[in-house]
Protein backbone atom coordinates (compact mmCIF):
# COMPACT_ATOMS: atom_id res chain seq x y z
CA UNK A 1 0.00 0.00 0.00
CA UNK A 2 1.19 3.51 -0.86
CA UNK A 3 0.09 6.40 1.36
CA UNK A 4 0.06 9.91 -0.07
CA UNK A 5 1.61 12.65 2.06
CA UNK A 6 0.51 16.21 1.31
CA UNK A 7 2.61 19.16 2.42
CA UNK A 8 1.27 22.62 1.64
CA UNK A 9 4.16 25.04 1.26
CA UNK A 10 3.92 28.79 1.65
CA UNK A 11 7.39 30.30 2.03
CA UNK A 12 8.42 27.36 4.20
CA UNK A 13 11.04 25.60 2.07
CA UNK A 14 13.40 25.09 5.03
CA UNK A 15 10.62 23.43 7.04
CA UNK A 16 9.65 21.33 4.01
CA UNK A 17 13.18 19.99 3.67
CA UNK A 18 13.30 19.03 7.34
CA UNK A 19 9.83 17.45 7.22
CA UNK A 20 10.71 15.40 4.14
CA UNK A 21 13.85 14.11 5.90
CA UNK A 22 11.65 12.80 8.74
CA UNK A 23 9.13 11.28 6.33
CA UNK A 24 11.89 9.48 4.42
CA UNK A 25 12.75 7.61 7.63
CA UNK A 26 9.26 6.13 7.99
CA UNK A 27 9.24 2.33 7.95
CA UNK A 28 6.69 -0.36 7.18
CA UNK A 29 4.83 1.73 4.60
CA UNK A 30 5.44 3.16 1.12
CA UNK A 31 4.88 6.88 0.65
CA UNK A 32 4.41 9.36 -2.13
CA UNK A 33 5.27 12.80 -0.80
CA UNK A 34 3.36 15.55 -2.59
CA UNK A 35 4.37 19.16 -2.03
CA UNK A 36 1.87 21.76 -3.19
CA UNK A 37 3.36 25.23 -3.43
CA UNK A 38 0.67 27.76 -2.54
CA UNK A 39 2.15 30.71 -4.47
CA UNK A 40 5.25 31.23 -2.36
CA UNK A 41 7.86 33.85 -3.19
CA UNK A 42 9.84 32.94 -6.31
CA UNK A 43 13.04 31.85 -4.53
CA UNK A 44 11.20 29.73 -1.98
CA UNK A 45 9.17 28.03 -4.67
CA UNK A 46 12.35 27.19 -6.59
CA UNK A 47 13.91 25.70 -3.43
CA UNK A 48 10.91 23.44 -2.94
CA UNK A 49 10.92 22.41 -6.58
CA UNK A 50 14.61 21.49 -6.27
CA UNK A 51 13.87 19.56 -3.07
CA UNK A 52 11.27 17.50 -4.90
CA UNK A 53 13.71 16.73 -7.70
CA UNK A 54 16.40 15.68 -5.21
CA UNK A 55 14.14 13.53 -3.01
CA UNK A 56 11.79 12.08 -5.61
CA UNK A 57 8.74 13.97 -4.34
CA UNK A 58 5.85 15.18 -6.46
CA UNK A 59 5.76 18.95 -6.96
CA UNK A 60 2.52 20.77 -7.80
CA UNK A 61 2.31 24.54 -8.26
CA UNK A 62 -0.95 26.27 -7.31
CA UNK A 63 -2.13 28.90 -9.77
CA UNK A 64 -3.29 31.17 -6.93
CA UNK A 65 -3.31 31.12 -3.15
CA UNK A 66 -6.92 30.50 -2.15
CA UNK A 67 -6.16 29.33 1.36
CA UNK A 68 -5.40 26.23 3.38
CA UNK A 69 -8.30 24.02 2.33
CA UNK A 70 -8.07 24.93 -1.35
CA UNK A 71 -4.31 24.34 -1.38
CA UNK A 72 -4.62 20.93 0.28
CA UNK A 73 -7.41 20.02 -2.11
CA UNK A 74 -4.93 20.24 -4.98
CA UNK A 75 -2.92 17.48 -3.34
CA UNK A 76 -6.02 15.49 -2.38
CA UNK A 77 -7.37 15.61 -5.93
CA UNK A 78 -4.04 14.31 -7.18
CA UNK A 79 -4.16 11.50 -4.58
CA UNK A 80 -7.72 10.65 -5.63
CA UNK A 81 -6.67 10.33 -9.28
CA UNK A 82 -3.84 8.02 -8.26
CA UNK A 83 -6.35 5.83 -6.39
CA UNK A 84 -4.73 6.10 -2.98
CA UNK A 85 -6.71 4.82 -0.02
CA UNK A 86 -5.24 7.24 2.53
CA UNK A 87 -3.74 10.72 2.57
CA UNK A 88 -1.78 12.33 5.38
CA UNK A 89 -2.16 16.12 5.57
CA UNK A 90 0.83 17.62 7.37
CA UNK A 91 2.09 21.14 7.93
CA UNK A 92 5.68 21.63 6.73
CA UNK A 93 6.81 22.34 10.30
CA UNK A 94 5.86 18.85 11.50
CA UNK A 95 8.52 16.42 12.75
CA UNK A 96 8.09 12.64 13.06
CA UNK A 97 10.62 11.10 15.48
CA UNK A 98 8.71 7.77 15.55
CA UNK A 99 9.69 5.80 12.45
CA UNK A 100 6.48 3.75 12.57
CA UNK A 101 4.25 6.82 13.00
CA UNK A 102 2.33 6.57 9.72
CA UNK A 103 2.25 2.77 9.81
CA UNK A 104 0.45 2.84 13.18
CA UNK A 105 -2.16 5.37 12.03
CA UNK A 106 -2.86 3.36 8.88
CA UNK A 107 -3.11 0.11 10.86
CA UNK A 108 -5.77 1.64 13.10
CA UNK A 109 -7.83 2.80 10.14
CA UNK A 110 -7.49 -0.62 8.50
CA UNK A 111 -9.01 -2.13 11.66
CA UNK A 112 -12.00 0.22 11.79
CA UNK A 113 -13.83 1.33 8.66
CA UNK A 114 -15.89 3.84 10.63
CA UNK A 115 -12.81 6.04 11.14
CA UNK A 116 -12.60 8.79 8.52
CA UNK A 117 -9.89 10.79 10.29
CA UNK A 118 -7.08 9.49 12.49
CA UNK A 119 -4.65 11.71 14.38
CA UNK A 120 -1.95 11.41 16.99
CA UNK A 121 -0.65 13.26 19.98
CA UNK A 122 0.86 16.54 18.73
CA UNK A 123 3.30 18.38 20.94
CA UNK A 124 4.37 22.03 20.54
CA UNK A 125 7.84 23.38 21.45
CA UNK A 126 6.34 24.78 24.67
CA UNK A 127 5.18 21.30 25.68
CA UNK A 128 1.50 21.94 24.99
CA UNK A 129 -0.49 19.10 23.45
CA UNK A 130 -2.81 19.93 20.54
CA UNK A 131 -4.96 16.80 20.48
CA UNK A 132 -7.64 15.66 21.09
CA UNK A 133 -10.02 18.62 20.93
CA UNK A 134 -13.68 19.44 21.39
CA UNK A 135 -16.02 22.04 19.93
CA UNK A 136 -17.29 24.99 21.95
CA UNK A 137 -20.75 24.63 23.47
CA UNK A 138 -23.42 27.19 22.60
CA UNK A 139 -23.01 29.01 25.93
CA UNK A 140 -19.22 29.05 25.66
CA UNK A 141 -19.49 30.60 22.22
CA UNK A 142 -22.17 33.09 23.25
CA UNK A 143 -20.59 34.15 26.54
CA UNK A 144 -17.02 34.25 25.22
CA UNK A 145 -16.02 36.91 27.77
CA UNK A 146 -16.73 34.51 30.62
CA UNK A 147 -14.52 31.89 29.03
CA UNK A 148 -11.67 34.40 28.78
CA UNK A 149 -11.85 35.05 32.51
CA UNK A 150 -12.29 31.40 33.40
CA UNK A 151 -9.42 30.12 31.27
CA UNK A 152 -7.00 33.02 31.69
CA UNK A 153 -4.55 30.98 33.75
CA UNK A 154 -5.52 27.48 32.73
CA UNK A 155 -5.00 25.32 29.67
CA UNK A 156 -6.82 25.98 26.43
CA UNK A 157 -10.49 25.19 26.96
CA UNK A 158 -10.83 23.09 23.82
CA UNK A 159 -8.10 20.56 24.74
CA UNK A 160 -9.11 17.14 26.08
CA UNK A 161 -7.17 14.32 27.77
CA UNK A 162 -4.15 13.57 25.57
CA UNK A 163 -3.18 10.48 27.59
CA UNK A 164 -6.14 8.37 26.45
CA UNK A 165 -6.69 6.94 22.96
CA UNK A 166 -10.24 6.91 21.65
CA UNK A 167 -12.86 8.49 19.46
CA UNK A 168 -13.02 12.25 19.79
CA UNK A 169 -14.93 15.23 18.47
CA UNK A 170 -12.15 17.11 16.73
CA UNK A 171 -8.40 17.11 16.06
CA UNK A 172 -5.86 19.68 14.91
CA UNK A 173 -5.50 20.19 11.18
CA UNK A 174 -1.71 20.40 11.37
CA UNK A 175 -1.37 16.63 10.90
CA UNK A 176 -4.07 14.04 10.25
CA UNK A 177 -4.67 10.90 8.23
CA UNK A 178 -7.73 10.89 5.98
CA UNK A 179 -9.65 8.07 4.36
CA UNK A 180 -9.86 9.04 0.68
CA UNK A 181 -13.31 7.48 0.15
CA UNK A 182 -14.62 9.89 2.77
CA UNK A 183 -12.77 12.83 1.21
CA UNK A 184 -14.32 12.10 -2.17
CA UNK A 185 -17.75 11.66 -0.60
CA UNK A 186 -17.66 15.18 0.90
CA UNK A 187 -16.29 16.48 -2.43
CA UNK A 188 -12.99 17.45 -0.77
CA UNK A 189 -12.40 20.20 1.80
CA UNK A 190 -14.76 23.18 1.95
CA UNK A 191 -12.91 26.01 0.17
CA UNK A 192 -15.20 28.77 1.43
CA UNK A 193 -12.82 29.48 4.33
CA UNK A 194 -9.35 30.82 3.59
CA UNK A 195 -7.91 29.92 6.97
CA UNK A 196 -9.22 28.84 10.42
CA UNK A 197 -12.26 26.73 11.42
CA UNK A 198 -11.17 24.03 8.98
CA UNK A 199 -11.04 21.50 11.83
CA UNK A 200 -14.54 22.40 13.01
CA UNK A 201 -15.94 22.06 9.50
CA UNK A 202 -14.19 18.72 8.97
CA UNK A 203 -15.42 17.41 12.33
CA UNK A 204 -18.99 18.29 11.42
CA UNK A 205 -18.64 16.66 7.98
CA UNK A 206 -17.37 13.48 9.63
CA UNK A 207 -20.37 13.42 11.96
CA UNK A 208 -22.89 14.15 9.20
CA UNK A 209 -21.50 11.21 7.20
CA UNK A 210 -21.82 8.82 10.16
CA UNK A 211 -18.05 8.43 10.41
CA UNK A 212 -15.71 8.99 13.35
CA UNK A 213 -12.46 10.66 14.34
CA UNK A 214 -9.93 8.62 16.29
CA UNK A 215 -7.11 9.91 18.49
CA UNK A 216 -4.02 7.74 19.11
CA UNK A 217 -2.20 8.63 22.32
CA UNK A 218 0.68 6.21 21.66
CA UNK A 219 1.76 8.00 18.46
CA UNK A 220 3.46 11.38 18.78
CA UNK A 221 4.59 14.05 16.34
CA UNK A 222 6.15 17.43 17.02
CA UNK A 223 4.68 20.65 15.67
CA UNK A 224 7.38 23.32 15.54
CA UNK A 225 4.71 25.98 15.69
CA UNK A 226 5.81 29.40 16.95
CA UNK A 227 2.93 31.85 17.40
CA UNK A 228 5.13 34.96 17.27
CA UNK A 229 6.27 34.11 13.72
CA UNK A 230 2.78 34.19 12.22
CA UNK A 231 2.86 37.90 11.39
CA UNK A 232 0.54 40.80 12.34
CA UNK A 233 -2.49 39.71 14.36
CA UNK A 234 -5.09 42.12 12.92
CA UNK A 235 -5.44 40.53 9.45
CA UNK A 236 -5.42 37.06 11.00
CA UNK A 237 -8.13 37.97 13.50
CA UNK A 238 -10.34 39.29 10.72
CA UNK A 239 -9.95 36.05 8.77
CA UNK A 240 -10.50 34.01 11.93
CA UNK A 241 -13.85 35.65 12.70
CA UNK A 242 -14.98 35.50 9.06
CA UNK A 243 -14.29 31.77 9.04
CA UNK A 244 -16.01 31.22 12.37
CA UNK A 245 -19.13 33.06 11.25
CA UNK A 246 -19.16 30.93 8.08
CA UNK A 247 -18.96 27.78 10.21
CA UNK A 248 -21.74 28.91 12.52
CA UNK A 249 -24.05 29.76 9.63
CA UNK A 250 -23.40 26.63 7.60
CA UNK A 251 -22.34 23.83 9.95
CA UNK A 252 -23.24 24.56 13.57
CA UNK A 253 -26.87 23.49 13.25
CA UNK A 254 -28.08 26.61 15.08
CA UNK A 255 -31.02 28.39 13.48
CA UNK A 256 -33.36 31.34 14.04
CA UNK A 257 -32.89 33.60 17.06
CA UNK A 258 -30.34 31.24 18.54
CA UNK A 259 -28.05 31.77 15.56
CA UNK A 260 -28.73 35.53 15.41
CA UNK A 261 -27.74 35.98 19.06
CA UNK A 262 -24.58 34.00 18.45
CA UNK A 263 -23.58 35.99 15.35
CA UNK A 264 -24.19 39.26 17.20
CA UNK A 265 -22.00 38.04 20.06
CA UNK A 266 -19.25 37.08 17.59
CA UNK A 267 -19.25 40.57 16.09
CA UNK A 268 -18.90 42.06 19.57
CA UNK A 269 -16.02 39.67 20.23
CA UNK A 270 -14.29 40.77 17.03
CA UNK A 271 -14.65 44.42 18.04
CA UNK A 272 -13.21 43.55 21.46
CA UNK A 273 -10.15 41.88 19.98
Amino acid sequence: MIVSIILLNYNSSTDCRKCVSFLKRQKGIDLEIIIVDNCSEHDDCLKVKLLCQEQGCTFIQAVENRGYNAGNNIGLQYAAKKGYKYALIANPDMEFPQEDYIEKLVAKMEQDNTIAVCASDIVNPDGRHQNPQREATYNEELFWFMEILRNKKSKKWYLCDYTQSGYCEKVSGCCLLLRMDFVKNIVFFDESVFLYSEESILAKQVKLNNKRIFYMANSTAIHQHIESQKGPSSPRMRILFQSRIYYLRNYSGYRGLKLKFLLFSKRLQYMFY
